[in-house]
């Protein structure tokens, strides 16, 4: 997860003289530096002041000292920043690796210094460098990554339900379609697990990668202090026929009320399917769970089936509704010709980026047979900032709001309908995690 942590200083407080750039260095991780970068991102997060040695031994395998950089004041890390290969999937079934952006901080004694901008700038530069078409990031804090070109470019929803109004009680458990749900141990899980993850990820634009190093954090193979664990249960869905289409992963707390009446609880970590029966047949079953009144859903996509399962969709309401993977341009030619596009069309788009990253001028010819992406001298019929391209690259953004906002402008009455057209999809996008 990325961070600029930089708190305010106190109303009438003398602000102590900035030194100059010169004075702060920027340079690779190296080895030996890991537990002062490592310390450095635990003051940032508001974690701890000090890296133990169980942190350091669970953080270091995570960490590419070639993909990390750091700020020293002297000898001293003050602000950090890391990234890591990445896959993402697109609309269409596409694939696209991404350059993610995690581990940003920058400490409260040196904001304000421009230590952000010389870090993002120089690394978004060398991700172009490298042959990434984009870079991603979960940002912290909203008002942040604009200006380094990065927009918006999925939502995810958290749902609360009410298991005292579905409608599911008094009905036989278990899937009426067949299929089966059963209890999975951890070790199985990490046999099955990553191969329904990578049909998930196949079929639902937004979704990034999970690498082994997830996959055993996730079930207790690998720890760290900083990151809370406590075994979750898993459940699997499986069809009359035995083949795995869903996996969920949750906790449950134990609470009664005064009249003794059971009124836990139920909080998914992990829910992903491959078809709405395993979809359905999950959610019915943690929402059937003894001793639970309420189940907390996780990050959903904001469009998620869930509420409309239950034959009460009032039982559930959105708790949180936020932005979650931000996208940001490297090369617009290739971002552009990756993705899939269920609309057909053609636009000439002109992309405003500060960074001199992937501005430019582009033909773009799409529809559900592929795409054609160009630099063109032809007349621009759409202009917008790079920002706003992110926004709208994985179909969630919408090019006719925008212009109504402003956000872009129409050089040709209707060209915004011709974006919506082509860059919209019938499902929204969705990102399940957090990085």
């Amino acid at each position: 997860m990325t961070l600029d942590h930089a708190a305010p200083a106190a109303s009438g407080t003398a602000r102590p003289p900035a030194p100059s750039r010169s004075d702060i260095e920027i340079r690779p991780l190296t080895e030996a530096g890991i537990p002062d970068w490592l310390r450095a991102v635990g003051v940032g997060f508001m974690q701890a002041p000090s890296v133990s040695d169980a942190e350091l031994e669970g953080r270091r395998g995570g960490i590419d000292p070639e993909r990390a950089l750091g700020a020293y004041d002297g000898d001293t890390c003050v602000a950090t920043y890391r990234t890591f290969d990445q896959q993402l999937s697109l609309p269409g079934g596409g694939v696209l690796a991404s350059s993610a952006v995690t581990n940003v901080t920058v400490s409260a004694t040196h904001r304000r210094r421009g230590l952000l901008s010389r870090l993002m700038t120089a690394d978004l530069a060398a991700a172009k460098e490298r042959g990434y078409a984009l870079s991603t990031l979960i940002s912290a804090e909203y008002p942040i990554y604009g200006r380094f070109g990065f927009g918006p470019a999925t939502r995810s929803a958290v749902w609360s339900v009410d298991l005292t109004r579905t409608g599911l009680g008094g009905r036989p458990s278990g899937p009426r379609d067949g299929g089966r749900v059963e209890m999975v141990p951890l070790d199985e899980i990490r046999k099955i697990g990553p191969e329904l993850h990578a049909r998930f990820f196949a079929g639902q634009p937004g979704a990034v990668s999970r690498d082994d190093r997830w996959w055993d954090l996730e079930t207790g193979r690998i720890t760290v202090p900083s990151r809370e664990w406590k075994e979750p249960f898993w459940a699997a869905y499986r069809t009359a026929s035995g083949e795995l289409e869903g996996l969920v992963a949750y906790a449950t707390d134990r609470k009664w009320d005064d009249s003794k009446q059971p009124g836990g609880t139920v909080t998914v970590q992990h829910l992903f399917t491959v078809s709405p029966a395993a979809e359905r047949a999950l959610w019915e079953y943690v929402c059937s769970l003894d001793w639970t009144s309420r189940v907390r859903s996780g990050e959903r996509a904001p469009d998620s089936l869930l509420p409309d399962l239950f034959p009460d969709p009032r039982a559930a309401r959105i708790h949180v509704d936020v932005d979650m993977l931000w996208v940001r341009i490297l090369d617009t030619v290739r971002a552009l010709e990756a993705r899939g596009y269920e609309g057909e069309g053609a636009l000439v788009l002109d992309v405003t980026d500060a960074l001199g990253l992937a501005g430019g001028r582009f033909l773009l010819e799409a529809g559900p047979q592929g795409a054609r992406c160009v630099p063109t001298d032809a007349p621009a019929e759409l202009s917008l900032d790079v920002r706003e391209l992110g926004a709208c690259y994985l179909g969630d953004a919408s090019p006719l709001r925008l212009a109504a906002l402003g956000a872009v402008r129409e050089e040709r009455p209707g060209a915004a309908a011709t974006a919506e057209r082509l860059f919209r999809t019938a499902r929204r996008p969705w990102c399940p995690d957090i990085f």
